[in-house]
């Protein structure tokens, strides 16, 4: 960064190689600098003091997960917050949504340092306006942002020079807690065993105590110190064997956890059968009652099939896709109930419901308690077996370079439907059949004679390939995953990078 000068978001992303997407700031926590992300911090207010959200002396609340590099990025962030003559409220570690819910409630801006579930070396943070996520209209404004800082502020590795003071801190787990106690009742797990997988997620004790308050029996298992990246959309295979042992030499009705920052469920049954994302999803929003649900194209489609919802609106992937369909619909029928999920289970309440203010964005609390509650009146394998037969299943190839992403969704869609059809059965005819559909609402979605669905997408902030396959079997579509993909990166991603 040219200190006198300055540097355009923008630039800094060139320059660094830590871009500004759809969640908000992600890299590799060597590459995520203190001056870098108090630049990064200083460019969201500088936009926020633009749009007349945020002033000199106003409250910005933060809050960070359980990575080693996370009590850095913080200091930096609360540093560029002061420097921007702003107030700071520090809540601690704790959940994104803990943070969310009391950021919108006082109307004030939040930062949450997380890099969710990526790996342990990578890092990441999160924006919220006073009353909502930073959402894609929002982030030209930012990125556009021209940011200078005080050279004396850094050193020439470009750390800070001094030791920063956090403000006692902000306890906003109670208040997160009473939202689900007020409204299910402080008996809505009474009489039910959940096991709680807390591994490194910095809801894990949130949990334990929630479960409690509900009156629950919490039974934790599987506390690390060393930081597990759980994703919830692509669930570990380590994660899938942990959950069936605690299930088997346990009585438990349900095991729960979440990712990273805790604003994403896992559901198991009693037998330590995960639930998809999705289905958590589709199960929650039946149970508020929900008159549209907005969810990605990535979604199983068995909540069309399931007619759980009487509307539903599909978008591109990422909460601030869902976010703006959601805010779209609430406008078009104020008086309809809202709500939002995708594929990892984080759940979006875009309405008020009973005593629940509307949440929009991502939370694990509320699915996991709407799904485990039923376990009450029936196992939550029987609550999953009455949906149609829909099964999805999702992987992705990890330091997979962006650039052979672009080349493979530019082969892919490249010319007229029908001679992308015909590329379509060249290249994966003996994978998955005859193809009928395709859908490049967000990435290269390719539906099948049978039913099946083969839909390939680059990760937005991480050097990722993702696939996603639904069947009407579970054993399928994993099977069906991973020879889409084991297929695409022997034959069809060399032929897209010489092509």
């Amino acid at each position: 960064m040219n200190d006198n000068g300055g540097a355009t978001v923008a630039e800094l992303m060139a320059q660094s190689g830590v871009p500004f997407g759809t969640s908000g700031v992600r890299g590799l926590a060597s590459a995520m600098t203190d001056k870098l992300c108090h630049a990064y911090a200083t460019a969201f207010l500088q936009y926020l003091r633009q749009i007349g959200e945020f002033s000199a002396g106003d409250s910005v609340a933060i809050a960070g997960d359980l990575r080693d590099s996370t009590p850095r990025i913080i200091a930096a962030c609360v540093t560029a917050v002061r420097d921007c003559g702003g107030e700071v409220v520090y809540c601690g570690k704790v959940p994104t949504p803990a943070l969310a819910l009391h950021a919108m409630g006082n109307a004030m801006p939040s930062i949450m340092v997380t890099g969710s579930h990526i790996p342990a070396d990578r890092n990441g943070i999160k924006f919220y306006r006073p009353h909502g996520e930073v959402l894609k209209s929002d982030e030209a404004g930012i990125v556009s942002q021209r940011v200078t800082v005080d050279p004396a502020r850094f050193g020439n590795d470009d750390s800070l020079l001094a030791p920063v003071d956090l403000p006692e801190v902000t306890d906003v787990v109670p208040a997160y807690i009473h939202r689900y106690v007020e409204h299910f009742g402080a008996d809505a797990l009474e009489g039910l065993t959940v096991g709680i997988y807390q591994h490194t997620a910095v809801g894990r004790d949130v949990l334990a105590r929630a479960v409690a308050a509900l009156g629950g029996t919490a039974v934790p298992f599987g506390r690390e110190t060393v930081f597990v990246p759980v994703d919830t959309e692509a669930i570990r295979a380590e994660d899938i064997a942990l959950a069936a042992e605690w299930a088997a030499a346990n009585k438990v009705d349900a095991i729960i956890s979440t990712d990273g920052d805790s604003d994403r469920p896992l559901v198991s049954d009693a037998q330590g059968v995960w639930l998809r994302g999705d289905v958590v999803g589709l199960l929650c929003a039946r149970a508020v009652g929900a008159d549209v649900a907005v969810t990605p194209v990535s979604s199983n489609t068995v909540l069309e099939m399931s007619g759980a919802v009487p509307k539903v609106v599909r978008t591109r992937i990422g909460s601030p896709y869902v976010i703006a369909a959601m805010m779209d619909a609430a406008e078009a029928d104020p008086a309809a109930c809202v709500c939002g999920y995708e594929a990892n289970g984080g759940f979006l309440l875009g309405s008020a419901v009973g005593a629940l203010a509307a949440l929009p964005t991502r939370d694990a609390l509320l699915p996991i308690v709407a799904v485990v509650q039923a376990a009450k009146e029936k196992p939550i394998a029987d609550v999953v077996a009455e949906l149609p037969p829909r099964y999805t299943f999702s992987d992705r190839v990890a330091d997979f370079p962006q650039a052979h992403s672009a080349a493979l969704i530019a082969l892919l869609s490249s010319g007229e439907e029908d001679e992308q059809l015909a590329r379509i059965a060249r290249l994966f005819g003996e994978i998955a059949g005859f193809p009928t559909g395709i859908d490049t609402t967000d990435g290269y979605r390719m539906s099948f004679a049978d039913g099946a669905v083969v839909h390939f997408r680059p990760s937005g902030n991480a050097p990722e390939l993702r696939c996603y396959t639904e069947a009407e079997s579970e054993a399928k579509a994993r099977d069906l995953n991973a020879r889409a993909l084991a297929h695409v990166l022997a034959d069809v991603v060399p032929e897209a990078v010489s092509a």
